[in-house]
């Protein structure tokens, strides 16, 4: 329990029609005096409420003043203000030289000690995820690819309709959704680039298309928001079998490493014949990598290619699993909690 500070405040018990000028000044010199005692802010604050407080002599003079006639109310109103003015003029006097102190008093005990050896300055270093992404660039970049980019607020035509996924497919399924409403969405996936690039250019096409995706999934290997890179190639003599040598050649130099590959069948609506794309652990468990196939001839005729001239291959990867298994993280959602002690490491 906090203990009230006392003090010996100067009085003026009698009615204010018997009081005279010179012990109002009397009474002001005194609170002056008290005032000019504080020692710190609580104590300022306390006299503060006693002096010009609801409970305050001078508050309980300022209420006689309805009781005096027209010419005493003049004269003792002035006289009331005066001394009123004077102490609060006192009061905020001594809060600005005990704020002044305080803060000298801060400034003193906070002194930088210029002999001491400076922090040095931390040399920034690149997101892991974006270390990723350029290493992955770099390999398809080399290999003749052009990097693509389109918008991530989507229409439903190119996001699904002109990937062969019209509104009652099942494959709607796969896709957790962020609608805007029923035609605009945040893309799903990155292949929207790829039908917008077939839409505007002439084949051959030969593209990557890295950027952000989002689906509404939020786990130890999920995110809202994630990262993919997909690859588009048409051609007059594309291929399966050139398909599954580029992945090659890309998982060996990616990993640094000859790696053991396998195709398992598999489905997806843009392509046919899809495969899932597994690699071979340390550990000896196959682990799923990224999805791949022929592009189907509908989405061809979709983007205004002539399905009996030219055929295409398509992949598509996340990002983030690469950088798991690269870097051997357990928990996806490290690379977005911005702990400096976790992206240090990545310098």
């Amino acid at each position: 329990m906090t203990q009230e500070t006392t003090f010996d405040l100067p009085a003026l018990d009698a009615p204010l029609a018997s009081i005279s000028p010179d012990a109002l000044t009397a009474f002001g010199d005194q609170a002056v005096a008290l005032i000019d005692t504080a020692s710190d802010e609580k104590t300022l604050q306390e006299l503060r409420v006693n002096l010009t407080g609801k409970k305050a002599t001078l508050t309980a003079l300022s209420k006689q003043m309805g009781s005096l006639d027209a010419d005493a109310k003049k004269q003792y109103g002035a006289y009331l203000h005066e001394l009123r003015t004077r102490i609060s003029t006192a009061l905020d006097t001594k809060a600005q030289s005990l704020a002044a102190a305080a803060l000298n008093a801060k400034l003193a005990s906070e002194q930088v000690d210029i002999t001491m050896p400076a922090r040095g300055i931390t040399k920034g270093t690149l997101h892991p995820i974006t270390q990723t992404t350029e290493r992955m660039k770099q390999f398809f970049v080399q290999a003749g690819f052009s990097v693509a980019t389109g918008p991530e607020v989507e229409s439903d035509y190119y996001n699904f309709e002109a990937l062969n996924i019209p509104s009652h497919h099942p494959a709607r399924a796969m896709h957790d959704t962020f609608y805007f409403d029923a035609h605009y969405l945040l893309r799903t996936h990155t292949s929207s680039v790829q039908i917008r690039t077939m839409e505007k250019s002439e084949p051959p096409i030969r593209i990557i298309c890295p950027g952000r995706v989002y689906r509404c999934d939020s786990d130890q290997t999920h995110s809202p928001m994630f990262h993919q890179m997909e690859g588009l190639m048409i051609s007059k003599s594309s291929n399966f079998a050139e398909l599954k040598g580029l992945i090659h050649e890309f998982l060996d130099a990616f990993f640094g490493k000859k790696m053991t590959v396998r195709f398992r069948p598999s489905f997806f609506p843009f392509t046919e014949p899809s495969a899932e794309v597994d690699i071979l652990s340390d550990s000896g468990k196959w682990l799923e990598v990224l999805g791949c196939g022929m592009v189907h001839p509908q989405v061809l005729k979709n983007c205004g290619i002539d399905p009996n001239e030219y055929t295409g291959f398509a992949f598509g990867l996340g990002i983030e699993r690469f950088a798991m298994l690269y870097y051997g993280i357990d928990d996806l959602r490290l690379f977005f909690q911005n702990d400096l002690r976790f992206l240090k490491q990545f310098g």
